[in-house]
């Protein structure tokens, strides 16, 4: 990893203190051209009552790292960045260890943007499918 994806991953993981991602402990740990990773433990904290990871967990870790990602590869030094639609595909079930989103952008407009977001488990199997959309509008 180079020195610009190191900064660019700790201005991200700074900016969780004191939110939703800092109570689900979400980790941004990879950076790339196109795309962000984004990591959540699995416990206790995050499941449904049967032991399993929760579904609105996995959404919320999607929209945080597809959100995240708008920002980092958006101008929102003159930008403010919302997710407008997410749509979510639960295919497996996790009860412990780590999942992993990536968001990889597929269509980056001036206005709106479309991002698929892959959840993944430490193996590598398919959790989720998400998409988000998100807005960029200027600052007032």
């Amino acid at each position: 990893m180079d020195e610009i994806q190191e900064k660019i991953l700790t201005v991200c993981n700074n900016s969780s203190e004191n939110t939703l991602m800092e109570t689900l402990s979400i980790e941004y740990i990879e950076v790339g051209e196109n795309f962000l990773v984004g990591k959540m433990p699995v416990n206790a904290k995050v499941h449904q009552p049967d032991g399993v990871l929760h579904g609105g967990a996995m959404v919320a870790l999607a929209e945080s790292v597809g959100s995240m990602a708008s920002y980092i590869f958006l101008d929102a030094a003159h930008n403010t960045i919302r997710g407008i639609e997410i749509s979510a595909n639960h295919v497996r079930s996790i009860r412990e260890g780590e999942v992993f989103a990536k968001a990889i952008i597929l269509h980056k407009g001036r206005t709106t943007q479309l991002w698929d977001i892959k959840i993944t488990d430490s193996e590598n199997n398919l959790i989720s499918v998400c998409k988000l959309t998100t807005i960029s509008l200027p600052k007032k």
